[in-house]
């Protein structure tokens, strides 16, 4: 008896083109993305060396027919000329313009913040009613309460001061309304645990809720700290005494309608958004995730 043992086919190589069209795929989308961020990269820095190179040359170079990568005789010197020049005084420009960002700042996340909190946590009938109303604000232009903002700010007496820069913008309806939309999604295990300890609404917020929303708060700091050190129009009416002025204001004093002093404008600008730089830089990704927390989607 003779048994037939069985042949076994051997399964021919599996073909590795696949992975390798892949490999090269994504060898291929990697280079085009690099290439892509490297151009918008550059185009992002092409403002920041005009204005560095402008700043550290003179008038005629600036205004001259050939331009010329870097000055031909860097201007130093234009450092020492704007912080002497006494009818700007510039740096203290700059001081109240870091005074007035960060108070604005801290009191825009504290009102807003405790704003969109009750309209978020704390039930009565109305709450709807108060944030419609809230959100009406948004759709009032800001020409509107100008004019009533600064007889009220006059009649108390604060112009000149950091009470009239201040006070009239610490409540922002966009704000709150961004931290009610936080709130929303926030757990509501960990209060319910807090007024098991007995806390009420306010020892809740202040225990529980803010320490678990630090990277929120950075990033509306963010926002906030950016928009107060650039606000315009409200310090150019209520600072008229230059002692008074804001950094902002005191770039608009260089260009008149008589004369522009070009290298004074550069070098002014190029100064005053360095804290903006540094701050963007240090918060950048609290402000990602931040705007990603809100709840509100593009």
């Amino acid at each position: 008896m003779t048994t037939t043992i069985p042949k076994v086919r051997k399964s021919a190589p599996k073909s590795d083109t696949p992975s390798r069209v892949r490999r090269g795929g994504g060898v291929m989308s990697s280079t085009g993305l690099y290439i892509a961020t490297g151009v918008a990269a550059l185009l992002f820095l092409i403002p920041f060396y005009i204005l560095v190179r402008n700043a550290l040359s003179t008038d005629a170079e600036i205004t001259g027919e050939t331009w010329k990568f870097f000055p031909t005789d860097i201007q130093w010197g234009n450092i020492s000329e704007l912080f002497a020049d006494e009818t700007v005084p510039f740096a203290q420009t700059l001081w109240n313009s870091a005074v007035v960002a960060t108070l604005h700042t801290v009191g825009v996340l504290l009102v807003c913040s405790l704003a969109g909190y009750g309209l978020a946590r704390i039930p009565y009938k109305h709450a709807n009613k108060v944030f419609y109303a809230v959100l009406g604000t948004l759709m009032v232009p800001t020409a509107v309460t100008f004019v009533p903002s600064f007889v009220l700010v006059s009649s108390l007496g604060w112009v000149d001061t950091y009470r009239g820069l201040i006070i009239p913008g610490l409540f922002s309806g966009f704000t709150c309304f961004l931290f009610r939309q936080y709130f929303l999604g926030f757990p509501k295990e960990l209060e319910e645990a807090a007024r098991m300890d007995g806390l009420g609404y306010w020892g809740a917020y202040w225990r529980v809720v803010v320490p678990n929303s630090l990277n929120f708060f950075a990033a509306m700091a963010t926002i906030t700290f950016i928009a107060g050190w650039n606000a315009f129009l409200w310090p150019l009416v209520i600072g008229q005494d230059p002692s008074s002025w804001t950094v902002q204001v005191a770039l608009s004093s260089y260009m008149t309608n008589q004369t522009v002093v070009f290298h004074m404008i550069f070098m002014a600008t190029a100064i005053s958004i360095l804290p903006l730089v540094f701050v963007f830089l240090f918060l950048q990704r609290w402000l990602v995730q931040g705007i990603a927390q809100t709840g509100i989607k593009g």
